[in-house]
């Protein structure tokens, strides 16, 4: 049995993973404006409250550029004080237990190719949409993470007058001082300002996907995060930007898939040490 540790700037969640199950979650929020101590206090905390005889090994996926020999996280995203900590050495020191540590979108793409809606595909990406965009890249069934695991990093490639980070996540709120919950309610009405804001948001979402057509040419894209959900609302618009791709030959045949489950990012941290 794993222990599996998804760290957020907004929460912490953790669970006990066994045979591709989670058979215990605990969430709490992240003190991500304290110092580094009371981030790593907590951490140490819950995996305390969740170990018994059977855990023996933890993963942990970090929003961040990741040493995974050394298990040292920079820069973490949404949690300023971590700037550089030593992550599997401070775990390893305190719990006897070997820990593996990656990226978290690299752990969302993992988990989908092993458990998820990306099972059939060798090859596949998956894209976290939320606050921040979010990419794992899974090459003969296998991560490809790069240097420090910065593989992926396709929210930061240049777009318009930005980036593709800044129409894609957050884009409701960004460009219109609103949710992509309230616009969803009301496009699902059938108000047609809302579903105009959708075919927005689906035809820069459908540039991001050329964008991964360039570089990767996976045979799957999987879309995680909460927007997902709405994916009926963007789709269309999405796959009408896709269709001036220039080589049909890839275009047609990936498939964007939506991922079903939850624990994606848990259930992929698990893995770690077999991928």
């Amino acid at each position: 049995m794993k222990l599996s540790i998804d760290l957020g700037g907004t929460n912490i969640r953790i669970a006990q993973v066994e045979q591709g199950k989670c058979l215990n979650k605990e969430s709490v929020p992240c003190p991500a404006q304290q110092d580094a101590a009371a981030v790593l206090s907590l951490l140490s905390r819950l995996v305390r409250d969740m170990m018994d005889g059977r855990v023996d090994g933890i993963g942990i996926g970090v929003p961040s550029v990741v040493d995974s020999v050394k298990g040292i996280v920079y820069n973490v995203a949404n949690i300023a004080s971590w700037k550089e900590i030593h992550l599997k050495e401070v775990l390893e020191n305190e719990f006897g237990l070997p820990v593996a540590v990656n990226n978290d979108s690299n752990c969302f793409a993992l988990g989908e190719n092993l458990y998820g809606v990306g099972k059939p595909y060798d090859n596949m990406v998956g894209i976290t949409i939320g606050t921040g965009i979010g990419a794992g890249v899974v090459i003969g069934r296998r991560l490809y993470g790069g240097q420090y695991l910065g593989a992926g990093e396709i929210g930061s490639l240049p777009y318009l007058d930005s980036d593709f980070e800044h129409y894609c996540s957050s884009f409701f709120f960004r460009h219109y001082n609103t949710t992509g919950v309230a616009e969803a309610e009301k496009a699902w009405q059938g108000d047609p300002a809302a579903l105009g804001l959708w075919n927005g948001f689906g035809m820069h979402l459908g540039n991001l996907m050329k964008a991964v057509l360039f570089t990767y040419a996976p045979q799957a894209i999987v879309l995680g995060g909460g927007i997902a959900a709405a994916f009926p609302l963007f789709k269309d618009a999405m796959e009408q930007a896709m269709q001036s791709f220039p080589y049909k030959v890839i275009s047609d045949k990936v498939k964007v898939e939506v991922s079903q489950q939850t624990d994606s990012s848990l259930l992929g941290a698990s893995a770690l040490w077999e991928k």
